[in-house]
């Protein structure tokens, strides 16, 4: 394996997604068996003020939070301080009263929603769309959160919560898959079962011990210089594509990150750097252990990167480009049959994004892990982290 033909060959992809204006920068970071073997940084982190990306810039998670979401709800099952089939509104009664929207009607679910609903995303709760009542309800939300957005009545985690349970359900949990607000609830989950702040909680079992110091639910004065801008790619009026500035506010998660949020969102809220990110991945991939320390058992973590979706669940999934050959559980994405995806990928993978295009895996059995960073508005997984990860499998699998 040669990892300096690698690395050209990573460094080229990424330098050509910036000429074509898909993205501003990047930096991607590969280990195999605890050894880095490969890391580029390309581009800007904030052209406005002519800042390239650096080893230590930070970005906005996004929905690469889940992952960390997850690995605290089950610190909580290891300590018996909650269990997967127990109803969340055992931590938050509101959901007692939670209704389904069918045919019209508002109407009780066949069964209560349950924690492993949460972890698994198939509680039917949503994020906001126009195309179903429970959308727009959830989007109602969202739009009195971000008025409230850094005023004294700014809206909790468990408030929060507390509102979505006021909201109907896309369908009886359990019953289908939809990707949304569970990792939200969850973390209010976590505040009740653990007596503590969500960012309390993780700061004591997960960023103090993993010496995560770059990792929270806001960027302190001191670092923001190291806060990567968000842009996206538009076209001009020849018709050809640039990029520009993003600086609104999405899910209810301020774009500036100045201040520390009333409400921490589980699905959405961190911000992190890529060697921050790689000392969560190596604790996983050490079955629970870092630093000397036991995060988590390692019957947990074979717990936590093995979940599978039953086939109505996985039918509503597989309706997302990319998904066919994964499966989902646990707040990430798996590999279960390599064969039937259209690109490299490996039985056993797991990982996830965020919606600015950062991204996460684990190759468990190769003990590879790979991240990317990057800051594109609606990025998620899109072509070029699809062929990030064909280069990079090329030479490794």
């Amino acid at each position: 394996m040669n990892n300096i033909k690698l690395q050209q060959d990573l460094c080229n992809v990424i330098r050509q997604a910036i000429d074509q204006k898909d993205i501003m920068g990047a930096n991607l970071l590969i280990t195999k068996d605890d050894k880095e073997i490969a890391y580029c940084q390309e581009g800007m982190a904030n052209a406005e003020q002519k800042r390239s990306i650096q080893r230590d810039t930070i970005f906005r998670l996004y929905s690469m939070t889940k992952p960390i979401t997850a690995t605290a709800a089950m610190i909580l099952m290891e300590r018996g301080e909650l269990e997967l089939y127990q109803p969340v509104s055992d931590f938050l009664p509101a959901f007692a009263k939670q209704k389904v929207y069918q045919n019209g009607k508002l109407v009780s679910p066949q069964r209560p929603m349950m924690i492993h609903d949460l972890l698994d995303m198939s509680s039917g709760l949503s994020y906001p769309d126009d195309a179903t009542e429970a959308g727009r309800a959830v989007g109602k939300i969202y739009e009195e959160m971000c008025q409230k957005l850094g005023q004294p009545n700014a809206i909790t985690t468990i408030e929060f919560a507390n509102c979505l349970a006021k909201s109907p359900l896309l369908f009886t949990p359990g019953s289908s898959w939809q990707y949304g607000t569970s990792a939200d609830v969850l973390a209010a989950v976590i505040e009740v079962a653990s007596g503590k702040k969500f960012s309390q909680f993780l700061q004591e079992e997960l960023f103090t011990p993993l010496d995560m110091k770059d990792t929270a639910f806001y960027v302190p004065e001191e670092k923001q210089h190291r806060l990567a801008a968000t842009y996206e790619t538009v076209l001009d009026s020849a018709g050809n594509p640039k990029m520009i500035r993003y600086t609104g506010t999405n899910l209810a998660i301020s774009n500036e990150m100045k201040q520390p949020p009333a409400y921490e969102a589980g699905g959405a809220g961190l911000a992190s750097t890529l060697d921050d990110y790689l000392k969560f991945a190596h604790m996983l991939q050490h079955q629970g252990t870092a630093n000397g320390q036991q995060i988590l058992h390692k019957r947990t973590v074979e717990y936590l990167i093995s979940s599978k979706q039953s086939p109505a669940q996985m039918k509503a999934f597989h309706q997302w480009i990319g998904a066919d050959g994964y499966t989902y559980g646990n707040l990430m994405r798996r590999c279960i049959a390599p064969e039937e995806h259209r690109n490299l990928c490996t039985y056993g993978e797991y990982g996830w994004d965020g919606w600015l295009g950062m991204y996460f895996v684990n190759l468990p059995k190769e003990n590879i892990t790979l991240l990317i960073g990057m800051q594109k508005k609606d990025a998620g997984t899109f072509t070029l982290t699809r062929k990030l990860r064909n280069v990079c499998f090329s030479y490794l699998l």
